[in-house]
């Protein structure tokens, strides 16, 4: 599985063709297909290309959200 670093994981934010991929809990997910992170934003709140691991605490739905979208890597925060 490949491994992200931050700054790796900042280039896939949904914008200009780009794939969108978030990171929660040390996982890469790939939301690129879902209606909800077009251009790379969701709900005006969020963006592609990050760690939201801390964000989505607070979102008014679980992280088991989640589980419908492929996971495509870690993030290595080292």
């Amino acid at each position: 599985m490949r491994r992200f670093t931050t700054e790796e994981l900042s280039r896939y934010n949904g914008r200009d063709g780009a794939p969108a991929f978030i990171a929660y809990q040390g996982k890469v997910y790939d939301v690129s297909r879902s209606f909800l992170w077009q251009e790379g934003r969701h709900q005006v709140l969020h963006h592609a290309g990050v760690d939201l691991t801390a964000s989505l605490d607070q979102a008014p739905h679980g992280a088991d959200l989640l589980e419908k979208f492929p996971v495509v890597g870690t993030l290595d925060k080292g």
